[in-house]
């Protein structure tokens, strides 16, 4: 059983809200927002594209903004900031920093799917000062990797 929660949103954009393509999927797609036009990224350029959407989430939650696979491995398009992260007290637009790896010229159009968004619970750290650590197998060797091989 999947648990859900109520998130209040504004959409500004005349694109669906976020939606899940499958039942067990984390992710939402969210789309661009470009009423003035489509916006070219050049290789190795980066630009903020905007969504339309405007979100209170829960406290104890984040909205995290995902990279899509698909643009990733098709045109070398990801998130600067991947997982970007938004607050549950943030009440600003919603937007996504896309950067081109791609050897080409990138389109984002309006309306296309530029992320994955996925809502998720966090908790704040109390942290306990302390002398020593208690000992594991791995201790402090093999950073990197496990170090069991």
């Amino acid at each position: 059983m999947l648990d859900k929660i109520t998130v209040k949103v504004i959409n500004r954009s005349h694109h669906p809200l976020p939606d899940y393509s499958t039942f067990e999927a984390a992710g939402m797609d969210v789309r661009a927002y470009l009423p003035e036009g489509p916006v070219t990224l050049r290789p190795g350029q980066r630009g903020l594209i905007p969504t339309g959407l405007y979100i209170q989430l829960p406290q104890g939650y984040e909205c995290q903004i995902r990279p899509r696979s698909g643009l990733a491995l098709k045109h070398g398009i990801s998130i600067v900031n991947s997982p970007g992260t938004v607050d549950a007290d943030y009440r600003g637009e919603i937007g996504v920093i896309l950067i081109n790896h791609g050897q080409e010229d990138f389109v984002v159009n309006d309306g296309e799917r530029i992320c994955q968004m996925v809502i998720t619970k966090y908790s704040h750290v109390k942290w306990e000062n302390v002398k020593e650590l208690d000992h594991t197998k791995r201790e402090d060797g093999a950073f990197g990797h496990t170090g069991t091989d």
